[in-house]
C-alpha cells in the first residue's frame, strides 16, 4: 500500500489543533542532535530503540512485509529501524525542521522509508484502515488531547492490526526518576523536557483505547540502570512502557 500510494505520502498536510506550540518549538531547536546517539536530548531514544524494536517486531509477529506508519517520529529513529525489518514504513510529524533531519538522514542511510508533514487525525481521515502496525512512541505526554492520537491511531490500523504506544507512567517513581533525576541530578535530559502532569498511567492510555475500539494485546515495562546507562524490558512499568492493542478483525 505505501509503496503504490508514494506520491500521496509524500505530500504534507496543514498541522492540526492537537498540538502544543511550545513543544513543537522546543524540538525543534534540538533537531539537529537526532541522530547524535550521545546528545542529551536524543540520547537515550538510541538507547531505547534496540529494546523497543525488538519488541514491536515480536508482539507484531513480524514488521516484515507490513505496512507501518510511526506516528511523532521525529527524527525517523524508530520509523528507518522497521524499515531494516522488511516493514514498509511510514513516518509522520508536525515538526518540519525533524522531517527534515529525517529525510536527510533516509539520503544519507539509504533505507526506504517515506515521510509526511501530517497529524495523526488528518492522516487517519485520508487513509484509514491501511496499516498492520501503528506506533507511537513518547508523544502522548507532549500533546494536549492524547486521547484523540490514540483515537487516530485505532483508526489508521486495518482490522487485526496493532496499535503500539510508549509513554511514562504517572506516579511518584516516575517524577522522582524520569524528572528529577534524569533532568536536574544527572542531566540525562535537558530541564524542562517532561510535564509530570502529562504522565499517563496505563489504565488511563488502556481506557483511551478501549473507548477507541482496541482490544489490550500487551505490555512491558523499561527501567533505566543510571550507572551502566543502559535500559531492559521488565515487568515493572512504574516508569516507561509500551503497550500493545488490537483493533478487532471484524471492526
Amino acid at each position: 500500500m505505501i509503496t503504490s500510494t508514494a506520491s500521496r505520502l509524500a505530500t504534507s498536510s496543514a498541522p492540526g489543533a492537537n498540538v502544543d506550540a511550545a513543544e513543537l518549538e522546543k524540538f525543534a531547536a534540538l533537531a539537529h542532535h537526532w541522530w547524535d546517539p550521545d546528545s542529551t536530548m536524543f540520547g537515550p531514544l538510541h538507547q531505547m530503540n534496540p529494546l523497543r524494536l525488538d519488541w514491536i517486531d515480536r508482539v507484531s509477529g513480524g514488521l516484515a512485509g507490513k505496512d507501518v506508519v510511526d506516528v511523532g517520529c521525529g527524527g525517523g529513529i524508530l520509523t528507518e529501524s522497521m524499515a531494516m525489518r522488511g516493514a514498509r514504513a511510514l513516518g509522520i510529524d508536525l515538526g518540519e525542521k525533524a522531517l527534515g533531519v529525517a529525510r536527510l538522514h533516509k539520503l544519507e542511510s539509504g533505507v526506504d522509508v517515506a515521510y509526511r508533514l501530517v497529524s495523526a487525525e488528518a492522516l487517519a481521515d485520508e487513509l484509514p484502515g491501511a496499516f498492520d502496525v501503528v506506533t507511537c512512541m513518547e508523544l502522548l505526554e507532549h500533546v494536549p488531547e492524547p486521547a484523540l492520537i490514540v483515537a487516530a491511531c485505532a483508526k489508521l490500523a486495518r482490522p487485526g492490526g496493532l496499535v503500539i504506544v510508549s509513554t511514562i507512567n504517572r506516579g511518584v517513581k516516575s517524577y522522582a526518576l524520569a524528572v528529577v533525576a534524569a533532568e536536574y541530578l544527572l542531566g540525562l535530559l535537558p530541564k524542562g523536557t517532561h510535564d509530570y502532569a502529562k504522565f499517563l498511567a496505563p489504565a488511563e492510555v488502556a481506557a483511551f483505547a478501549r473507548r477507541a475500539g482496541l482490544a489490550p494485546a500487551g505490555i512491558t515495562g523499561m527501567t533505566y540502570n543510571p550507572f551502566a546507562r543502559t535500559f531492559r524490558l521488565a515487568q515493572n512499568v512504574g516508569v516507561n512502557y509500551l503497550m500493545a492493542f488490537r483493533r478487532p478483525a471484524d471492526a
